[in-house]
């Protein structure tokens, strides 16, 4: 009988589904190939560093620098934020040179000049080697017509296309000899195509050194394993060694995002070790959908965080069902240095067991601790917190070799990952789960709006929404809709509210408990009405059963979902040091379970563990390191000695935190992270502080907290915003900077929602200007806030905003604070399992370190005021663009 882990959640079903893992049926080292998107970088810093780097992005696409396809996304300028981040390579899409979509085909004569143009820039840059070339993008579609049924009018078009294509790669190959190019980048498998070109491009020695085509449909689910291996038959008919293959195009908008989809989309893509890029449907800088804003994680950036996770080899998994469309599917790593097994599970509702096969007795054993965590859809614009643990338990390796782990009451919009690690003495802290439910606003009681359906397999470029339906059409002034819910106890609860907002400006609606007072939501906008993104409010609720009412305030504002959850105090979360990305070689030790379970990583000179860390918010947060020993802690450049179990007081800013530990000697437990973001201590500047010149201005806005924002600032040397900081003490301060733009160039794609970013140049003093990239924030009244670390001297500092070029964005606040500050609190206690560092538990089995991180300036000891809390710049301007 295998060992059983205790369910998390209600009973068990009668027959749940299964999925087996066999530890001992490897596949190969994790590729990591199926996290690379489209368009998923549009400029330098959009998205973030700290949302980039922990994704380990093995390759993405982008069209050449200055293509007229796009306003941004330009190849070799995204291309220093992704080699910063440790991305792999960039592919070029060359077509997108030309303006219109279908590209105008004026023919070849007019397409070699461009070739020539983009080889050479490609050519030029230092980092040449990391790109690859796509010279046509769907040729089946655009250009050639290879799809048609006409065996005749077929054979000229491809006569015609091949001898474009060796064309191409040879005049590519002319001025890059060393050039890789991929195609032939069909939008759908074919194979009397494939056959026909590999036949070509071998005789002709013009094969492609990536062999590519899209996936984009929801049969893909159910039809990707046979394209896979029809191809690889042809390759092998023809007498080919087996080319990489790159997806460079996958999913559908109804995918994106959604944790329980992409699992099944990454699953199949890595069992068969091909690169996979998801599709640009929508803007460009969000990860095609996973990011929100810049810095803020979404459930999808989780699923890819954990996916980048993965270390070892990948091993064998039996789904239920195996290439289904919409089923439970999953993906798993074994990593016997690490002593890690890791599995990622979604994609269906209900209850499952997750069967681990061969567990072996010398990597883990005959007890192991197994814990389960949840990423959950939060939308595309919603974030979504460090992903909550439901399960954490020790449990006996049965006699033939397996462990048990049920999971019940799954969502299938969520992804599950189940970490299996050896079991020492001691017991693991249990898991914490507040109480929650959902409530569909399909089922509410609904006046005045109209339920909708969305992203269904049928439509399955229609966006995401919970259980497919939504509630919009809530435009009438008797609008609302009544929220039955039910609650077991008196207190406080957190009401997360899925929503679209349409208006172009920041919405409102009337939220009311059992037809009391209301008070006004405010809803940022989103891209559309169908864009889910999530509001987060607290309501008081005695126990028992209450009317929610949420009705039309200002604009029409669209409802999918709302979540109610028993608030738990200020939020917290504990990272494990084992599950931490390295460098170096560190060792794990797991003599004890005690704490959060996972054991300790045991850092000597030379390693370095890094934790992504969640603020729901810029402010101070407490962060406790659980060691055995004095850990040094680098937090945007700065860094500070950390005792063990002391409490520090660090600024971290909304979304995701890298944090770099290192230390002489010293068994890491975890980074225990609490708060809800405090401002006390920090800096705050609002527009009407500035000095303005060269036409800059305040304008008056009802969206702006003190009623203006500095407008018409920047496209002169001569328009600027400067401001005097004075300091307490010198040192690292984050400047928290409040913004907003609605910059746009409208290509005409109605699929693709063209959003520009705007800069600014930050000088700090005499220093040089630092150039800054702020996203658009859908709306000209909506701000959004960006984090820039500064360097300040004691005293007076100037801090002047400006942009000699261009329109900066319009800003209205700016606040900060020194990034590190000790809170003067005593030290905690250490973790139990945080003794004195041990060395791994077989000598050898040392964990290969992944890349290091950037290199971190000096250390210098912090006062806890030490910080400008930048919070806003400027507000947005009028709704009309600035000329």
């Amino acid at each position: 009988m295998a060992g059983t882990l205790p369910a998390a959640g209600p009973a068990a079903a009668a027959d749940p589904q299964r999925v087996t893992v066999d530890l001992a049926a490897s596949e190969g080292p994790v590729m990591h190939g199926a996290n690379g998107t489209l368009y998923g970088l549009s400029d330098d810093g959009v998205p973030s560093d700290a949302a980039l780097a922990p994704l380990k992005i093995t390759s993405i696409s982008q069209k050449p620098e200055g293509g007229a396809q796009h306003p941004n996304g330009d190849a070799l300028t995204v291309s220093k934020s992704f080699f910063r981040n440790g991305g792999g390579e960039i592919n070029v899409m060359m077509q997108d040179i030309y303006a219109k979509w279908p590209y105008e085909d004026l023919g070849i004569d007019d397409y070699l000049p461009k070739v020539d143009k983009i080889v050479k820039e490609v050519a030029a840059d230092p980092n040449s080697d990391r790109f690859v070339y796509i010279p046509f993008n769907e040729p089946d579609q655009i250009w050639y017509n290879l799809g048609t049924s006409d065996p005749a009018q077929y054979a000229a078009n491809r006569d015609r296309f091949l001898k474009d294509w060796k064309t191409v790669y040879q005049r590519i190959r002319a001025i890059d000899p060393d050039a890789r190019i991929a195609g032939p980048n069909e939008s759908g498998y074919h194979t009397r195509l494939l056959t026909d070109f590999l036949t070509f491009a071998k005789r002709e020695n013009v094969l492609p050194q990536i062999m590519t085509w899209h996936e984009l449909d929801s049969s893909s689910l159910r039809n990707f394993q046979g394209n896979y291996d029809n191809y690889r038959s042809i390759e092998k008919n023809l007498g080919i060694s087996p080319l990489k293959i790159n997806i460079d195009e996958y999913a559908n908008r109804r995918d994106l995002s959604v944790p329980g989809q992409l699992v099944q989309w990454v699953s199949m893509f890595e069992r068969n070790k091909v690169y996979a890029n998801q599709a640009y449907w929508d803007a460009a800088g969000n990860l095609d959908g996973n990011v929100v804003r810049s810095n803020i994680p979404n459930g999808g950036w989780w699923f890819f965080r954990w996916y980048a996770g993965m270390t070892g080899k990948t091993v064998k998994v039996t789904p239920p069902q195996a290439d289904t469309v919409d089923t439970l599917q999953g993906l798993a790593s074994l990593d016997t240095a690490r002593r890690q097994a890791q599995v990622l599970v979604g994609g269906a509702a209900g209850d499952s067991d997750i069967v681990v096969r061969n567990v072996s007795r010398s990597v883990f054993g005959r007890t192991v601790t197994a814990t389960v965590a949840e990423s959950a859809w939060s939308g595309y614009e919603g974030q979504h917190a460090t992903p909550r643990v439901l399960a954490r338990t020790k449990v006996q390796v049965a006699a033939d070799g397996s462990v048990t782990v049920p999971l019940r009451g799954m969502r299938k919009m969520s992804a599950y990952r189940v970490v299996l690690t050896p079991a020492g003495a001691g017991s693991p802290s249990a898991a914490t789960v507040p109480w929650s439910a959902s409530y569909e606003a399909e089922d509410a009681a609904i006046t005045g709006g109209q339920v909708y359906t969305q992203g269904t397999v049928s439509n399955a470029n229609g966006y995401a929404a919970s259980g497919t339906k939504d509630v919009g059409s809530l435009n009438q002034p008797s609008s609302k809709l009544d929220f039955t819910v039910t609650v077991p106890a008196a207190g406080t609860y957190d009401l997360a509210i899925l929503y679209g907002n349409q208006a172009g400006t920041p919405a409102t609606q009337k939220l009311s408990v059992d037809g009391g007072d209301p008070v006004t939501v405010t809803y940022p906008s989103t891209e559309n009405w169908t864009y889910r993104a999530k509001k987060d409010v607290t309501v008081q609720l005695p126990a028992g059963t209450h009317l929610l009412t949420l009705a039309k305030g200002d604009a029409e504002v669209t409802l999918d979902r709302i979540d109610l959850t028993a608030a738990a105090g200020a939020p917290s979360a504990s990272y494990e040091a084992t599950l931490a990305d390295i460098s170096g070689r560190p060792s794990y030790d797991y003599s004890s379970s005690a704490g959060t379970g996972t054991g300790t990583l045991v850092l000597r000179s030379g390693d370095k563990a890094v934790f992504d860390v969640y603020a729901p918010r810029d402010g101070y947060y407490t962060v406790v390191p659980r060691a055995s020993a004095a850990l040094r802690l680098e937090l945007h450049g700065e860094k500070v000695t950390a005792a063990p179990g002391k409490a520090l007081r660090l600024y971290l800013v909304a979304g995701n935190n890298r944090i770099a530990v290192t230390a002489g000697h010293a068994g890491v437990h975890s980074l225990d992270v609490s708060g809800a973001g405090s401002t006390v201590g920090t800096l705050s500047y609002e527009g009407g502080a500035a000095t303005l010149a060269g036409g800059a201005r305040l304008v008056d806005s009802v969206h702006a907290s003190a009623g203006s924002f500095i407008g018409w600032l920047g496209n002169s040397p001569t328009s600027t915003a400067e401001f005097t900081v004075d300091a307490p003490k010198a040192g690292r301060y984050l400047l928290v900077v409040h913004y907003a733009h609605n910059e746009r160039r409208d290509n005409g794609h109605s699929y693709n929602t063209d959003i520009m970013s705007r800069t600014a140049d930050i000088t700090v003093g005499t220093a040089a200007p630092r150039e800054v990239t702020f996203k658009n924030t859908w709306s000209w009244d909506d701000y959004w806030t960006l984090g820039v670390p500064v360097d300040l001297k004691e005293g007076p500092n100037k801090v002047t905003f400006g942009n000699a070029s261009a329109w900066a964005p319009n800003l209205y606040r700016w606040y900060g604070g020194g990034v590190i500050g000790f809170s003067g609190r005593g030290p905690v206690p250490p973790a139990p399992n945080t003794g004195p560092p041990a060395r791994a538990s077989a000598p050898g089995h040392r964990p290969v370190g992944l890349r290091p991180s950037r290199a971190a300036q000096p250390s210098r000891t912090v006062n806890e005021h030490q910080a400008v809390h930048a919070d806003s710049v400027a507000p947005s301007l009028t709704r009309t663009r600035q000329r």
